[in-house]
Formats: structure tokens, C-alpha cells, sequence
């Protein structure tokens, strides 16, 4: 039976449910809805209200296609500018002391997904690490990570990355209100997967959000995903022209056309932006100079990025999950032609060293790898290598993958670890795995990997048996079966790849940049 609870937060007091063992309060809002005036503006505060707020379900999913927010077999979230809303799942059980917070932040290209995903509801890692779990919504495509600053007017003014200080924002929330839901506003850990993971390792060089977490956490980052002012002048500009106004007229269209014509213009200025250009996206993060002063992986190998504890890694088999069965993508360099697409402009020397660290290139399954590695691995490497100079960094490799996913092609593809992170495993076992021995293996790894990240938020520091990524050790935990160390995980790919800057804009970069990452190395 599911009884009612009342939490009393600054803003007002919120009731949400309590069942199974653990309280879980729905799409609380943190920040006030972005539309009319506030349309592509900087979040504002939540105007305080009187009474009790119904926070037993989730509302709406911040706008993005239909198709993609189905949060159960038959049910499909509302879309709605109106999304800037946070979620906490906590333990019932008394507590001698607050307990340690884990903030998740969703992927999904910075185009789509939502905080509603069952998976992400944190019921399970809240028990296992009597921890308090929060998710959030932030504004995604156009609206989060489309910089209209140059289309700005007295009367109508827009801010930049907006995705960005919406996450900011809801971390704000959780130092104000955290507390009240028995969590310790001073051990915050955040943590996401893909994008989200990209948004965990931007927010560490994010001025804005500094003393807001405590520890991060970064599943499979595309860790470069930023762009400069021109790239993002350029999206905006396909924008309004898809949008049918000039110079002129812009400001007015985009702050008073329709949400869902808004929405298309984005998506196809996306989608014409990103072709010939494998490995780039649009939509992301702009190195504006101040809110964002510089790329994120600059900020790591100068040591101006917070210096937090980091978890950071990826899985074996990232590129699986992207590729068409003729390899194409419109994400990644997944076959010979898009390869050599992605390295038209750099050096075919380093073109070639690249390719002989993948011994059966140029078959397709080695194409995916190369694909896989370019947008994850190469990226994390690089802020591996820059924050561990600074900070206690811990590199992971997941290779763990049930046989019915090795049949399937699919191995120990991108965010096959939140299954084990989120402790769904027990539940998922008939889509990931067939046999006793297959059923063991994928609890031990669940248990594996949940047990290092409990003890991370909780300590800031993983188990002993995970040691420290530095220069001279590279030390990587492989979470397989069985789990190990390994020392200096992939030489070769990590070698070659090295002198690659993938294709987003390296904003920010200072002209050393490199050179002090080859000394590093």
C-alpha cells in the first residue's frame, strides 16, 4: 500500500508517495516554466506556492519528437516548453546522519530523453546505497543548446546554453532543498550517461555550478561535445532561415512562433547541419567566452576545471548500438567512406596509425569500433590524462555482455552499464541473458558496479580494488567476468589516437594545448 508524503521545500511543500521502501516525490519544479518572455532566456526562479503540490507523477518531457518518450509499453509523456522539473527518490528507513546525494543527468544527443525513463527512477541504487537520488528534465535541441544571442534585441533578448544553466539551476534546488528530503547538500555526486555525461564533464569547467557537487561521475561521454561561437552562429542562422524570417524579423519568430514549429526547425536544421560531417553534433554547449569560458577538456589538462573526485569511462563496444547494417550513421564514422570522411582534414599520417591499431579494419565490425572510439574513447582519454594531474581520476572500461547480446551484435554497447548501475538486471534478465551461468555473471557485475559507485558518492573515493588513473600507471578497472585491473588498457588505440581532435570546433583550446597533453602522456 502506498501512503502519502509531505515534504516542505522553500519554494512550497510537495507530496509524493512512499512504497517499497523508499519515498519518490515526481517532477517537482525547479526552476519557472521558460515560455512567453522566458523562451530561450536563462532559467528564473519558481514563484513560491500556497498549498500542497501533487508530486505523485510525472508530468511533462521537454519538447522533443513524439517517439521519443515512451516511458511504458503503452504510455507516452506530454511534451511541454514547461519541463524544468527534478525528481527524488529516498530511503524510509531511519538515518543516524544525511545521507549522500546522486544527481543523474539523462542522455540522448542533447536531443531527446526524459527523467521519467523507468530505468532512471533509482529505487534500487537508493536502497543498495542508502543514497538520495535525484533526476532532472533540462531544455534539449534547439531550445537547451541553440545560441540565438546574435538574433538579441533590446525589447527581446536571448541568453546562451540554456541546457546548461538549466542544470545548474536544478543543482541550485538540490543545495536549497536536499536537505529536507534527509540529504547532505555537502556530498553531491553527479553522474550521466552519454550526453548526460558529456553535460557531467561540462558542468566540471562550468564556472556557474562550482561548490554545487562534490564528486562526478561520467558514463560514456562524447566528452568534447562544445562548439564555438561561429559553429553555434551557424546553426542558429539555418534555424531562423528554416523559420522563414530574416534578420530583421528574428527575434520576434523565434520568441513567438509555435512550439512545435520550433521544434521542427531545430530538428532539421540538426539534421542538415550534421550531413557530411560524421562525428558532429550541433546541438551542444557554446564556449561563449563566459558563461562557459573554455572547452571542457582544455579546462581539465590546465587544471581550471573543478578539481572534484571523477569516475570517467566507457564500453567496449560503443559503436554497436549507432550502426546501420551497412554502417552508416548519421552520428558517427561507422564505415570506410564515413572514416574517411571524418579524417579528410587531418594528417593522413595520423589517419594511418589510427587504422593499424584496429588490425581487421576495413571490416565492418572494425569500422564500428573506430566509430565507437572517435565519438567515446578518444575524448575520455584526453580527460583522463588532463584531470588526473589535478584530481583523483578512476578510468573504467565495461566490457560485461550476456550472451543474448553477443548473439544479437549489440556486446557491451553504449549504456549497457546502466542496467548494472540502476540495479535492473534482476528485472531485464530475459532481454539481456539466457542461462544460469549468464544470470550469475550479469548479478556479480551488478553488484560490482553498483557497489563502486555507492561507495564513491559516499566517500568520494571508489573501493580499494579500484586503483587511481595517472601518467604513469593508467590504471583502467575492467568490469567483466571476471572484473580487473588493467594497466595501460588498449596502448595502442590510446597512442594513435592521441594526436586526433575530432571534428567539433576545439574552442577554447589554448595553442599549447596539445603540447601539454603530450607531455602528460
Amino acid at each position: 500500500m502506498a501512503f502519502r508524503l509531505d515534504i516542505e521545500t522553500r519554494e512550497g511543500t510537495v507530496r509524493g508517495t512512499r512504497k517499497r521502501g523508499v519515498g519518490r516525490w515526481c517532477s517537482i519544479p525547479y526552476a519557472a516554466p521558460p515560455v512567453g518572455e522566458l523562451r530561450l532566456r536563462a532559467p528564473q526562479p519558481v514563484t513560491p506556492w500556497s498549498g500542497v503540490l501533487d508530486a505523485t507523477r510525472y508530468r511533462n518531457a521537454a519538447m522533443q519528437a513524439k517517439s521519443d518518450v515512451r516511458i511504458g509499453l503503452r504510455t507516452m509523456q506530454p511534451l511541454s516548453e514547461d519541463a524544468l522539473t527534478l525528481n527524488v527518490t529516498a530511503p524510509l528507513r531511519p538515518a543516524t546522519a544525511p545521507r549522500p546525494v546522486m544527481v543523474f543527468i539523462h542522455g540522448g544527443a542533447y536531443m531527446y530523453g526524459s527523467s521519467a525513463t523507468g530505468l532512471y527512477r533509482g529505487r534500487r541504487l537508493a536502497l543498495k546505497g542508502d543514497v538520495v537520488v535525484v533526476s532532472m528534465n533540462y531544455r534539449l535541441g534547439l531550445f537547451g543548446y541553440g545560441d540565438f544571442t546574435r538574433y538579441s534585441t533590446p525589447e527581446r533578448p536571448f541568453d546562451s546554453n540554456c541546457g546548461l544553466r538549466d542544470q545548474v539551476a536544478a543543482l541550485e534546488w538540490v543545495q536549497r532543498n536536499i536537505a529536507a528530503f534527509g540529504g547532505d547538500p555537502n556530498n553531491v555526486t553527479i553522474f550521466g550517461q552519454s550526453s548526460g555525461a558529456a553535460a557531467v564533464v561540462t558542468l566540471m569547467a562550468t564556472p556557474a555550478a562550482k561548490g554545487l557537487f562534490h564528486a562526478a561521475i561520467a558514463e560514456s561521454p562524447p566528452a568534447d561535445w562544445v562548439h564555438g561561437c561561429a559553429a553555434a552562429d551557424t546553426f542558429a542562422a539555418k534555424c531562423v532561415e528554416l523559420l522563414g524570417a530574416t534578420e530583421e524579423t528574428a527575434a520576434e519568430t523565434l520568441a513567438n512562433c509555435d512550439r512545435e514549429q520550433l521544434r521542427r526547425a531545430g530538428a532539421e536544421a540538426v539534421r542538415i547541419t550534421m550531413t557530411g560531417r560524421p562525428g558532429y553534433m550541433p546541438v551542444v554547449p557554446t564556449v561563449d567566452g563566459s558563461y562557459l569560458p573554455i572547452a571542457p577538456l582544455a579546462a581539465m589538462v590546465a587544471g581550471t576545471a573543478h578539481r572534484v573526485p571523477l569516475i570517467i569511462g566507457t564500453n567496449q563496444d560503443e559503436g554497436t548500438q549507432f550502426a546501420s547494417p551497412d554502417g552508416t550513421s548519421g552520428e558517427m564514422p561507422m564505415s570506410p567512406f564515413l572514416i574517411d570522411r571524418y579524417f579528410a582534414d587531418i594528417d593522413p599520417q595520423v589517419k594511418a596509425r589510427v587504422l593499424a591499431a584496429y588490425p581487421d579494419y576495413p571490416a565492418l565490425a572494425a569500422a564500428v569500433n573506430v566509430g565507437g572510439d572517435a565519438t567515446f574513447l578518444r575524448p575520455v582519454l584526453v580527460a583522463c590524462e588532463g584531470h588526473s594531474a589535478h584530481a583523483p581520476t578512476y578510468h573504467y572500461r565495461y566490457n560485461f555482455a550476456p550472451k543474448r547480446l553477443q548473439r544479437m551484435g549489440f556486446g557491451a554497447g553504449h549504456g549497457v552499464e546502466l542496467l548494472a548501475i540502476f540495479a535492473a538486471g534482476n528485472t531485464l534478465l530475459g532481454l539481456t541473458s539466457t542461462g544460469i551461468g549468464g544470470r550469475r555473471a550479469l548479478r556479480r557485475v551488478t553488484e560490482q558496479v553498483q557497489s563502486q559507485w555507492v561507495s564513491f558518492a559516499q566517500h568520494g573515493r571508489p573501493l580499494p580494488s579500484w586503483p587511481q588513473y595517472t601518467s604513469n600507471s593508467r590504471r583502467t578497472l575492467v568490469f567483466d567476468s571476471p572484473t580487473r585491473v588493467a594497466h595501460d588498457l588498449d596502448r595502442a588505440r590510446r597512442v594513435a589516437w592521441r594526436e586526433v581532435a575530432g571534428p567539433h570546433e576545439v574552442a577554447g583550446f589554448t595553442d599549447g594545448f596539445f603540447d601539454e597533453l603530450e607531455k602528460a602522456i
